[in-house]
């Protein structure tokens, strides 16, 4: 099996971080919150230190956050670029190929289902 390729497509690297659901969490914590500092994620998380670390670089990799050194502490903050860009995308997607729904007080035509 051939290694997979590193996606280099900012779109493509933006939604793969935000897929994973420690991301998302973070995401959230970051959202309802403005600025964090890193020590604080493990909570919120219910992850060990090392693994926030590791998503926290994710995020910050794909464009999703910026850091903030205070001392010996670093804050992260969520990019507002990163959330304008993300509604973008999601508002290029709509379902004009869906059929119509049926109207109420109609009867839909049952489903055939082809014999084996």
């Amino acid at each position: 099996m051939a290694p997979m390729k590193r996606q280099t497509d900012p779109d493509v690297r933006l939604l793969q971080a935000a897929a994973d659901p420690t991301r998302l969490a973070i995401l959230r914590e970051l959202s309802a919150r403005g600025g964090v500092c890193a020590c604080d994620f493990t909570t919120c998380c219910d992850v060990a230190q090392p693994t926030v670390s590791h998503h926290l670089k994710v995020l910050r990799e794909a464009g999703w956050v910026r850091t903030e050194r205070r001392a010996s502490w670093v804050w992260y903050y969520l990019r507002p670029e990163a959330v304008e860009r993300f509604g973008q995308l999601a508002g290029q997607l709509s379902p004009a190929s869906a059929p119509p729904m049926p109207r109420a007080g109609l009867r839909s035509l049952p489903v055939i289902q082809p014999s084996v």
